[in-house]
């Protein structure tokens, strides 16, 4: 069977219809899965299996069988460590239908299958009883539904649920518990994700400043977690205000509760500053002792411990409702509110002297809604975004650029996604700003927006004038690869008659770069594991290759490389050129060629970016910022993702006395807007 699946193309902004097989969504969700991460976790592999046979045990040891629920079976691991660990049987639940036919391969190419029943439905699905999915009620329950926030992937109803209706009273469950941390940071880094700051202009009458609108400065934003790798955090780039605190805990052996609800803490600031970030993570003890233990904690946290490295569980960034300053020694309140999928943050100043009518009348203050952005720029700009807006760096170099090309009778169009460059040209003492999509500063006298798509364009719109400074930074919220935000040259190709013959384009050009890297752990996502904690999951590993290469030509996939650090094997090069003072060419762009390796190391792939050249001598990437030459140690643009492309094999080019080089072919294709790779050692 075939589907018709309608896409915005985000290269070219075309709708396109697309006839795909119906095994298309399934090969999406392996090829971009977390499985092979997960079977790579050593710690958390180890852990959930001496939590096991140590449930196993205790059951063996009062005498009864142990019958094993697991829920979210995935490759059915957890239900063959049990097996494993003397389990009389066990129910391996998995609602993902082509994982759960990977789960009964691997199960029974492991000797399991007498003793290992997989049922493909959602575990609020699955019966008991003599004709049911499960003989009866299980009393051991293991599962492994948790995301960096917890219960982002609703471990809290699935375990309501089996606790009502699929395991017995008092039984045991791996993991045991589950703990939440927190703790009160000052950082202007990551403030600068939720909030706008002033952006600073010298213009010809003086300074002005561009100060975000009222109803953004007191928004809320969205309550959605951000999770990152903490530990790619300096130390420099935040203050701890508080110590580590103890949020709240789940104990999974009893009944749950996923109904809305909150938690509070009392809070001693050990610094004073300006309380803005919550940051969090968790841990879980496998056992009721908690010998047993597994931690997301940053660095700073467990010093002394190795750290695992995991992409499946990180760290969250919360932010406050607004910056609250704090005084080293006060009394706080920090409230954590949660429903069933997510956790959002409040802090309260304790009011002298509380007694417990007080702590009542606080708990009235407790706020259980959501928050919700009333400013509509949370919905506009992601995280990112917002760090790319209030880079003052970046600014400056578009501000020099528009001083180079702007007069005082430019008449200036701007396409991109939630600009402040339309702004910035006014300050600059631009005639006429004209800007498709969004409202500006107070300026709408100033700023003329367009609500209508590029190829729409009338003369009309433009006050019959022609442009003679069409500008972008450009950045599109559809993008998710680096050329993607080449849509600006398709929609300056759109509009072509009504520019000026001697129009200025800014940027006015852009580049694709490319450099072979060895990373120092995200090949873990695309390697296979063979063998994990001694059961043989090949099975996995041939299914996410097949997906992978559902595709005729293998694709990059986009990571922040802040997060991920990795050494460059190779100088970066440049391998194609888009020319923006020109129409998008009718032919496709195509290079070939080869990168020489200069260090020693594995080459786990290929990363891409875009480099966009404003002006002569004013250039800004959205990659590699910097490199040290000897280590090869990079710094990536922290606002955006860079494209990654996995080599199939991993070479590892030891020695060096004859320097090996990997040959690239690149292909940019005008009429789809994508660029297709092929990449050999």
């Amino acid at each position: 069977m075939k589907t018709f699946c309608g896409r915005a193309n985000p290269t070219t902004g075309s709708m396109e219809w697309l006839e795909e097989g119906e095994d298309y969504d399934y090969h999406q969700e392996i090829a971009r899965s977390r499985y092979a991460d997960m079977l790579h976790d050593k710690d958390r592999n180890v852990k959930y299996y001496q939590g096991i046979r140590a449930a196993v045990s205790r059951v063996k040891e009062r005498g009864e069988k142990a019958i094993v629920l697991d829920i979210g079976t995935g490759t059915g691991l957890l239900s063959m460590m049990a097996a494993s660990a003397g389990a009389d049987f066990c129910y391996a639940i998995e609602v993902f239908k082509p994982m759960a036919n990977a789960a009964v391969k691997i199960v029974e190419k492991n000797g399991f299958s007498d003793k290992i029943k997989v049922i493909n439905k959602h575990s609020t699905e699955v019966t008991v009883g003599p004709e049911g999915d499960m003989q009866c009620r299980a009393n051991i329950l293991v599962t492994e539904l948790f995301d960096t926030e917890l219960i982002g992937e609703g471990a809290l109803p699935t375990y309501e649920h089996a606790h009502k209706y699929l395991v017995q009273e008092g039984c045991e469950a791996v993991p045991h518990r589950a703990t939440v941390y927190v703790q009160l940071v000052e950082s202007k880094r990551m403030w600068s994700w939720k909030k706008l700051f002033p952006v600073r202009v010298e213009a010809e009458d003086g300074e002005k400043i561009l100060v975000p609108p009222s109803e953004m400065e007191n928004c809320p934003g969205v309550p959605s977690v951000c999770d990152i790798q903490l530990n790619q955090m300096p130390s420099s780039d935040f203050t701890t205000l508080s110590d580590v605190v103890t949020m709240f805990s789940v104990d999974f052996s009893k009944p749950v509760q996923s109904a809305s609800t909150y938690y509070r803490v009392h809070l001693e600031p050990v610094k004073s500053g300006k309380a803005q970030i919550v940051l969090s993570w968790w841990d879980i003890d496998m056992d009721p002792s908690g010998m047993i233990n597994c931690t997301m904690a940053p660095y700073w946290v467990k010093p002394t411990s190795a750290l695992q490295w995991r992409d499946h569980w990180m760290q969250c960034v919360y932010f406050l409702p607004n910056e609250e300053p704090v005084l080293q020694g006060e009394k706080l309140y920090l409230t954590a509110c949660r429903d069933e999928y997510s956790v959002w943050y409040n802090l309260q100043k304790a009011r002298g002297g509380e007694n417990k009518a007080d702590e009542e009348e606080h708990k009235a203050d407790v706020c259980v809604e959501s928050p919700v952005c009333r400013c509509r720029a949370h919905l506009l700009w992601n995280r990112p975004r917002f760090g790319e807006l209030n880079d003052q760096n970046r600014t400056r170099q578009y501000i020099k650029s528009l001083r180079k090309v702007l007069k005082t009778d430019s008449v200036c169009l701007c396409i991109s996604d939630g600009s402040l460059l339309p702004v910035l040209a006014h300050y600059l003492g631009a005639k006429q700003v004209q800007y498709f999509f969004f409202k500006a500063n107070h300026l709408e006298d100033k700023i003329k927006i367009i609500e209508a798509r590029p190829e729409l364009l009338k003369p009309s719109h433009l006050e019959d004038k022609k442009i003679s400074v069409l500008m972008g930074e450009p950045f599109f919220t559809t993008s998710l690869l680096p050329w993607h935000n080449l849509y600006f040259w398709y929609a300056r190709t759109a509009v072509s008659t009504h520019l000026a013959s001697n129009v200025t384009v800014l940027p006015q050009s852009a580049s694709l770069h490319v450099m072979i890297v060895e990373f120092q752990d995200l090949w873990r996502i695309r390697s296979p594991c063979g063998i994990c904690e001694g059961f043989d999951v090949q099975t996995m590993d041939d299914m996410i290759k097949d997906s992978l290469n559902f595709r005729e030509s293998k694709e990059a996939e986009p990571h922040p490389l802040w997060e991920y650090p990795c050494k460059s094997l190779s100088d970066p090069q440049e391998v194609l050129t888009f020319d923006f003072t020109k129409t998008v060419p009718q032919h496709c762009l195509s290079t070939e060629g080869s990168v020489n390796l200069l260090r020693k190391g594995k080459s786990h792939g290929a990363v891409l970016w875009m480099e966009y050249h404003l002006a002569a001598d004013i250039s800004v990437s959205t990659g590699l910022m910097q490199m040290s030459n000897e280590k090869g140690n990079c710094e990536w643009n922290p606002h955006c993702k860079q494209a990654v492309y996995f080599f199939s094999s991993v070479i590892e080019s030891e020695i060096l006395s004859d320097p090996t080089a990997v040959t690239y072919a690149i292909n940019f294709d005008t009429k789809t807007g994508e660029i297709a790779m092929d990449f050999k050692l």
